[in-house]
């Protein structure tokens, strides 16, 4: 994180509004003079909001003060829409100008945005505007490329192991804190902020006293998060610069809310999910509470800031200028507006989706295509296409006169494609797409069911999600989220193995595209000691999924090569955002170079970063390898204690107990060491832990012990071939 400096002295304010006023064309005509000083410009994408959920837009369920505001001092965009319908490329095609399919990032997870396509926070740096980002969810994290162009980019939303990545968010107070102290330092010179709100984006959890206040929790972060705007206004006021401000406020996406069977938003992309807010608040309020009917889209934002910002727009652009005259033409032929959703695509195995809206009709593009008249059905319950068959094949025709081939990054790249290719990988699976794919509305029930295991999961009732994981994959066997949370639970259940298979199968049934499976086969691949193999995984997914570098340091610790995995670290470890793991993965890396005082100081800073709100099961890693540098080091107490810790949080981690073990006879006290290893095959009664505990007795020449044990085990487990190789090499 950059530091903020001190606050700058600012511009007075009655200058400025003097210099607003004598602007030689207002924004609806031509673009701004170039000697038009530029004004303060900020965007809020509050994420998952309706439009049809807001007073602004005729709703009465829920009260938005801030809204309204920025309503009646602006102008509203009565049809304006997405043309995705999850954040991540939604917010790209906002920052860039273009559709999906142009600047290539089509889902939350496995993409990232090229470096030669232009983002308005960049060029807006380039003209001498200070930048700063603060978002509420991972999904905008820094390293998919959406960060560029910001001096600043607060991403403070903490990674934790086993959660859906859309459920890995930070309140908006938090966020707006963070965003106000930014602000204090720049609100003296032209600047740009992006705030991105998560509420009201499911689980709906609102706050006191939205909580309290309304029945529908939805409604109650929709109220939470217009709090959170009506907190950035007063300090945009407080500062002195929110009258000249240009303010954009926007959603990326709406919700079903079982309009059309679909609680979320990942699927369908009715009405409900594309039609979005879009509010322009301009300098002066100039135009404050004009109504806009004719469409707009997403992809105007950037186009509209440029302008009114007096900066010409990069070439290609699939937006307009709002207030100009190609998007405000009376009696013209109303634009063409298109969506997409591919995540059924490519998490589900179902066919993707595509829509078009023209003025008053929407045609949704499918196995069984839709057609509907938006004035007189809104809801779009009566699908007209056999009454509209002319209009259904023109917005057929321009839909299919746009590419949008969808290929996973995987494909894209040649050496990631061989070397899928030579894991078996790319043979078919959810992409293949000789087979005819089924239309997503037909199978939104198993949406549902997927919902429901996924709680659960959450919720930790492990075997009934397993049980309803395995239904859903009975129906739906190429369902790739489905096995990639089969894999997860079966970790979690203490089946390595099993969760390594489900994995594999979310792998290929993604062809390669889901990189987190590719990533966890590799970590577990590893656990088996299948160094070999888990490298090829590793390096088939490191450029979309970076902690990928980190497996590929553990590899090469494993086979001392302390070397290259100093070079893989220091590319974890620079793209690891808030993950812990190449840290802990670094103290070994010391360890086994008798750095002992840098390992334990880094654990310090570990444990001061992560201590409180840390993923339990990978900081008993941190504490086991704390131990051992503090046991060479000879202090024992504390290794112990560190041992002890680590055996709390990890009670299933084996090498905590031997590494105890083998301090307990150093130190003198044998008879605590069957202790120990009792404990440890006690708690975790598996093959593994008493062959874990025979090689801790042979190591300290208790060979009758260790025979004893073995005998034990192979008695339980003839067939476990870990025993039955220690019994071999006895």
């Amino acid at each position: 994180m950059i530091a903020l400096g001190a606050p700058a002295r600012r511009l007075a304010v009655a200058v400025v509004l003097v210099a607003l006023a004598c602007r030689p064309s207002p924004p609806g005509g031509t673009e701004m003079a170039a000697e038009t000083p530029r004004p303060p410009i900020v965007l809020i994408s509050i994420d998952t909001l309706r439009s049809d959920r807001l007073p602004a837009y005729g709703y009465d369920g829920v009260e938005t003060p801030a809204v309204d505001r920025l309503a009646a001092e602006g102008v509203l965009f009565e049809r304006a829409y997405t043309h995705v319908n999850v954040t991540l490329p939604s917010h790209v095609s906002v920052f860039t100008g273009l559709l999906p399919p142009e600047h290539g990032v089509r889902d939350n997870a496995g993409y990232r945005l090229d470096e030669a396509i232009p983002t308005l926070a960049a060029e807006l740096a380039k003209a001498g505007y200070a930048t700063g980002g603060f978002v509420s969810s991972y999904v905008l994290r820094a390293g998919t490329g959406v960060a560029r162009g910001f001096d600043v980019y607060d991403d403070e939303v903490g990674f934790e192991t086993g959660r859906q990545l859309g459920r890995l968010q930070r309140p908006g107070t938090e966020t707006l804190a963070a965003a106000s102290e930014w602000l204090g330092g720049v609100a003296g010179s032209p600047f740009f902020l992006f705030l991105h709100l998560y509420e009201p984006h499911a689980p709906y959890a609102p706050p006191p006293p939205f909580a309290g206040r309304y029945d529908d929790r939805y409604d109650g972060e929709v109220a939470a998060a217009d709090a959170v705007v009506a907190g950035l206004i007063g300090r945009l006021e407080e500062l002195g610069v929110y009258d000249e401000a240009l303010v954009v406020l926007l959603s990326d996406h709406g919700e079903g809310l079982m309009d059309h069977g679909e609680m979320d938003h990942l699927i369908l992309i009715y009405r409900e999910t594309i039609q979005v807010p879009l509010i322009v608040k301009l300098p002066g309020g100039e135009r404050g509470g004009e109504r806009v009917a004719t469409g707009a889209q997403l992809s105007d934002v950037a186009p509209t800031v440029y302008s009114l910002a007096g900066l010409a727009a990069p070439d290609g652009l699939a937006g307009l200028n709002l207030f100009g005259p190609e998007a405000t033409s009376p009696g013209g032929a109303p634009r063409l507006i298109v969506s997409e959703s591919v995540y059924p695509r490519i998490h589900f195995g179902w066919s993707d989706l595509a829509s078009i809206v023209e003025g008053d009709l929407h045609f949704i593009e499918s196995p069984d295509p839709e057609l509907y008249r938006l004035s007189e059905d809104p809801e779009e319950r009566n699908n007209v296409i056999q009454e509209e068959r002319a209009a259904a094949r023109r917005l057929r025709a321009a839909l299919q006169g746009i590419d949008r081939t969808l290929t996973s990054p995987a494909e894209d790249d040649p050496e990631t494609r061989r070397r899928l290719e030579s894991l078996g990988y790319l043979s078919g699976g959810a992409r293949s797409g000789a087979e005819s794919l089924a239309d997503p509305k037909s199978r939104i029930g198993v949406v549902a069911d997927l919902g429901r295991a996924s709680r659960l999961l959450e919720s930790g009732d492990l075997a009934e999600a397993e049980e309803a994981l395995r239904a859903v994959l009975a129906a739906e066997p190429q369902l790739v989220l489905a096995w990639q949370q089969l894999g997860d639970l079966l970790e979690r259940r203490g089946r390595p193995a099993q969760a390594l298979q489900a994995y594999r199968k979310a792998f290929d049934e993604s062809a390669g595209g889901a990189s987190s499976a590719g990533l966890k086969v590799a970590e577990l691949l590893l656990l088996e000691g299948r160094v070999e193999e888990a490298r090829e995984h590793a390096l088939a997914v490191v450029d979309r999924s970076p902690m990928a570098n980190d497996v590929l340091a553990q590899a090469a610790l494993l086979e001392d090569d302390l070397e290259a995995a100093g070079e893989y670290l220091e590319r974890a470890i620079a793209e690891r955002g808030f993950r812990v793991r190449p840290l802990i993965t670094r103290t070994v890396w010391l360890n086994r170079q008798d750095r002992y005082e840098e390992a334990l100081a880094l654990s310090d800073g570990v444990l001061a970063e992560f201590g409180d709100r840390g993923d339990r099961e990978i900081l008993g890693h941190l504490y086991l390898y704390r131990g051992s540098a503090l046991a060479a080091l000879g202090r024992d107490e504390e290794a112990e204690s560190a041992y002890r810790e680590a055996i709390g949080l990890r009670p299933d981690l084996l090498g905590v107990y031997s590494s105890l073990a083998f301090l307990q006879a150093l130190t003198g006290r044998g008879g605590e060491v069957g202790r120990t290893l009792q404990e440890m095959v006690t708690v975790n009664p598996n093959p593994a832990a008493y062959a874990e505990a025979v090689r801790a007795l042979r190591a300290m020449n208790d060979q009758r012990s260790a025979d004893g044990l073995l005998a034990e085990a192979l008695r339980r487990w003839p067939e476990a071939e870990e025993l039955r190789l220690l019994a071999g090499s006895r």
